[in-house]
């Protein structure tokens, strides 16, 4: 590309190689804008009667194009393309949902020269209407090289973001405690409703439980037969892993332990467990608080249906000492 003073006359088309400001300070035309016939008319009543343009070559690709281009490609889901002033396309929730991003396409893109990305952050909950990503370009264009590469990689490896609605989830908990059933309710139920608002949903099925493998094994069952989107464990004491009560119960109601220990603070004693497609969470003591834990960072995945795995649950270490 190259810039070039032209006349008035000939300007329709072009871009603007630099913000053209009224005598007040007042910007009339953005830098990077294609400039119409009303533009014309405008500068013409505005005095001027040339203006600095930038002309595209061959092999170069409009901004406001190649950011269309790869948001198209980098999102899918439930989320929608906003194209911006600039050489931006910005991506939008348009439900509530669950993040999901691939860091490493994400950094590969970001690693183009010409081409930017941004999201929130992995498993991240949004609302409808929140923007959520942005893909933002070079000044004017960008080389068409550049861009076929970056469109052939996404199609390949598939989109860097994906937004998972989260769609009338049912949410069952069990409150257990060694020596009195009822006690773990009494002490966290408040706090669960807290924590589950955070996200617009609140328990569908709640039992208490005598904290032993054959009463916890049999109201795991009992509230797993109601199909829910993900059962919750609040046990008063801490499990020492798999093979502690919880854990024991868990196996015993037919549940497949998926992760034990989370890389988070707080939150490390997290037991992952899954009985066929229903995720099932014991997280001792994150309960006792609303202040944010390791469950926080899982839930939206889970009621958006996403199986996460140990993979990922060791992945949360990066970031994982919560404020």
């Amino acid at each position: 590309m190259r810039a070039q003073t032209v006349s008035l006359d000939a300007a329709a088309g072009k871009l603007l190689n630099s913000p053209i400001f009224e005598p007040s300070g007042k910007k009339l035309l953005a830098k990077g804008h294609q400039i119409s016939a009303e533009d014309v008319r405008l500068l013409v009543s505005s005095g001027h009667s040339q203006v600095s343009v930038t002309i595209l070559e061959e092999g170069e690709v409009p901004e406001e194009d190649a950011a269309v281009q790869v948001a198209s490609e980098s999102a899918c889901g439930a989320m929608e393309i906003r194209v911006a002033a600039g050489g931006r396309a910005n991506l939008f929730a348009v439900e509530d949902c669950c993040l999901l991003v691939d860091e490493e396409a994400l950094r590969r893109v970001n690693n183009s020269g010409s081409i930017t990305v941004a999201t929130l952050p992995n498993l991240s909950y949004a609302l409808a209407g929140q923007r959520v990503g942005t893909v933002k370009t070079a000044p004017f264009a960008v080389p068409s090289s550049e861009l076929a590469e970056s469109i052939e990689y996404l199609r390949t490896r598939g989109p860097i973001l994906q937004a998972r609605p989260i769609r009338a989830p049912a949410v069952a908990v069990l409150y257990s405690d060694p020596n009195r059933a009822d006690r773990a309710r009494t002490l966290f139920e408040s706090i669960m409703h807290t924590r589950l608002e955070r996200i617009g949903v609140s328990p569908a099925f709640a039992l208490s439980s005598l904290e032993t493998e054959e009463a916890v094994a049999r109201s795991l069952e009992h509230l797993l037969r109601a199909r829910p989107s993900l059962v919750l464990v609040a046990s008063t004491t801490a499990p020492a892993g798999p093979l502690d009560v919880v854990g024991r119960a868990l196996s015993r109601a037919g549940c497949e332990i998926e992760s034990f220990l989370a890389p988070v603070e707080p939150g490390n004693l997290l037991l992952l467990s899954y009985l066929r497609d229903i995720p099932v969470v014991a997280a001792p003591g994150c309960f006792r608080s609303p202040r944010p834990n390791v469950v926080d960072l899982i839930l939206p995945a889970l009621l958006a249906r996403y199986r996460l795995t140990a993979r990922e649950i060791s992945s949360l270490g990066h970031g994982g000492l919560l404020p």
